[in-house]
């Protein structure tokens, strides 16, 4: 039995074939190239197609497949809400993939379940019934384990914690992405550095050269390593938030585990055991001496993994 697991990015495509006990045979990753719409689907579709033949013709026919997607997947009508893939407002992506996979079976689910589940299977929650992966990248979601099944919601959208609300009064910067997620998201720490050099006429460090709007968060971490100060602002702030978080979700869920990932964490991994300091500010007192706080075992194969889990779920079931 082969399984084929695939994860949409804002940048690329990600796809995996694995045995059914979750041994990789092969991965590939293709480039987004700036598509859009339909060209995004049709990379999926023409890849499924090519990955179909390939695997039989060396003897490991594909028997179910998995689709991760950035943003929300609706389990009743098959169809995809992405916001980094322009015209994924409603996308038909099951139609797609299946007008393709003839009688292989396919499941779509949103990214922050494949995290968490690709962990769950082959990385740091083996074992465990209610863990979450905190996915800290551009953006920041989570995927959420609960007697051993993800959290989706009445629509498909539990785990939006980017719109997790840790600061205030309200401002219209937190519309489009969230409070959690602009302060401490990649795109957030990127945007509260260039804000911060704005604002400081007088600073010569480390980020100086950069044009604000192009600062990114590695640049930060970067000069966080090399000590500078307006870099460690930046982190510190991030950590508050991070540890607000933690701890939120902890009292709420009362996890085994929670596992740090996405492209933040990364750089941001040294920083767990002060993100936990922080949380044991605000956290239940009884349930944050019960939870572990962990990096990803799968790093930047969470994703594919996930997706490749699903696909064994979908024929197990």
């Amino acid at each position: 039995m082969a399984l084929l697991g695939m994860d949409l990015g804002g940048t690329k495509l990600a796809s995996a074939v694995f045995t059914e006990d979750g041994k990789l045979i092969r991965k590939s990753i293709f480039p987004l190239d700036k598509r859009k719409g339909p060209e995004v689907g049709q990379l999926i579709t023409g890849t499924i197609t090519d990955i179909i033949i390939s695997s039989a013709n060396e003897g490991f026919p594909i028997n179910s497949i998995g689709i991760s997607v950035p943003g929300i997947s609706h389990t009743a009508t098959g169809k995809v809400w992405a916001p980094n893939i322009p015209g994924w407002e409603d996308y038909p992506l099951l139609e797609e993939a299946e007008s393709v996979s003839g009688s292989i079976p396919v499941v779509i689910e949103s990214d922050r379940a494949c995290y968490i589940m690709g962990e769950v299977w082959q990385g740091n929650a083996k074992g465990c019934r209610d863990a979450i992966f905190l996915s800290v990248g551009t953006g920041i979601g989570a995927g959420i384990l609960v007697n051993g099944e993800v959290l989706r919601g009445n629509h498909d959208i539990a785990g939006a914690i980017g719109w997790m609300a840790l600061k205030k009064p309200f401002t219209d910067e937190y519309i489009s992405c969230g409070c959690f997620e602009y302060y401490a998201s990649g795109a957030g720490i990127a945007g509260i550095a260039g804000r911060m050099i704005k604002d400081n006429p007088h600073y010569n460090g480390n980020l100086k050269d950069i044009p604000s709007g192009e600062i990114t968060s590695h640049e930060v971490f970067s000069a966080y390593e090399k000590g500078d100060t307006l870099a460690s602002a930046v982190i510190a702030q991030s950590v508050e938030y991070w540890g607000m978080a933690v701890a939120n979700l902890i009292s709420l869920f009362n996890p085994e585990k929670i596992i740090m990932g996405g492209g933040v964490f990364g750089p941001a991994i040294p920083l767990i055991p002060a993100i936990m300091k922080e949380a044991s500010k605000w956290a239940q007192p009884v349930s944050i001496n019960q939870v572990a706080v962990v990096e990803s075992a799968l790093a930047g194969d969470a994703g594919v993994t996930g997706a490749g889990y699903m696909a064994l779920k979908l024929i197990r079931n």
